[in-house]
């Protein structure tokens, strides 16, 4: 919609606009070009960073009550777990067994869990009471070695009718959802 002037609203303009000289270009500056995108430079084959450093096993404090879930697991769910609600379809009793010994018969169970389609086990690691310091070698193992698996979406040590601290429920990933990863053992 356009708006006409009136003969005198058009003189008046062109009174106030008498001694302006028109600009000496009729359009607009051009569009400036941009420069052509430089690529960035690749790094060398040995600064390629292939996803989070794989956890240590010195990172993991082992305390006497385990507890582990991976983000984004509901907290009912590891409550029911913690009671003892989701019942354990498998068992493996790995204690007083040599460390190589346990990792090889682990690797094997949970073989047997995915061929079987496991939700939840129970993995029997003892307390360690006869180990030298009284420190218990297999249950910091297990610890460590359950949070490496992908498959292993939460774990905490047994009620007590299951063994208490001497053993660990593990919930393992659905099977119908999850796809095969994560190291072997």
């Amino acid at each position: 919609m356009s708006k006409q002037l009136h003969e005198s609203e058009a003189e008046i303009f062109r009174t106030a606009m008498g001694d302006v000289e028109p600009l000496a270009a009729e359009h607009a500056e051009p569009y400036r070009q941009r420069p052509p995108p430089l690529p960035r430079p690749q790094p060398e084959a040995a600064d390629v960073d292939e996803g989070p450093a794989p956890l240590a096993e010195s990172e993991v404090t082992t305390h006497d009550y385990l507890l582990f879930a991976r983000p984004g697991i509901q907290k009912r769910v590891v409550a029911e777990l913690q009671r003892g609600r989701i019942e354990p379809a498998l068992e493996v009793d790995l204690h007083g067994l040599r460390v190589a010994h346990a990792r090889a018969l682990l690797g094997d169970f949970f073989a047997d869990c995915r061929h079987r389609r496991v939700r939840c086990a129970r993995i029997i690691h003892g307390k360690g009471r006869r180990s030298d310091g009284n420190q218990p070698v297999l249950k910091c193992k297990v610890n460590y070695w359950l949070r490496l698996h992908e498959e292993v979406l939460a774990f905490c040590s047994a009620p007590r009718r299951d063994g208490g601290t001497g053993a660990v429920y593990v919930l393992f990933r659905n099977p119908d959802k999850g796809s095969d990863r994560g190291p072997r053992f």
